[in-house]
């Protein structure tokens, strides 16, 4: 139960992401969220919706996880909270270490408690 409410939870999370790049990269919630200015956000609106695109892609992995019939569902949490981790000690060493938090260090923890409890 708890690994389903912290897989649900970073699902939601990168849904948020999704919203964040593809929709309001370059409106105030976006900008703000990630430190861009208009003219920045412009030039990068196209990169960042395709970013928003793959942070969907992840969330729908993990929902998926969370609808498999039960002989596939560990293996795929395991796949798609691989993914996120990977992703976001990439993006915390190549853009910014607080994605570390935001992102890796959940996707660690759900790993964690889908493959102990």
């Amino acid at each position: 139960m708890i690994a389903k409410v912290l897989i649900t939870l970073i699902a939601l999370l990168h849904i948020y992401f999704l919203v964040l790049e593809m929709f309001l990269w370059d409106k105030p919630a976006g900008m703000k969220a990630f430190g861009n200015n208009l003219e920045k956000a412009k030039l990068t609106k196209v990169l960042a919706q395709n970013q928003g695109l793959y942070n969907g892609f992840l969330a729908a992995g993990l929902i998926w996880s969370l609808f498999a019939p039960e002989a596939y569902a560990t293996a795929l949490a395991n796949f798609f909270l691989g993914c996120v981790l990977v992703a976001g000690i990439y993006g915390g060493i190549s853009a910014s270490k607080k994605i570390i938090y935001i992102q890796a260090l959940p996707a660690l923890i759900a790993l964690i408690v889908v493959n102990v409890f």
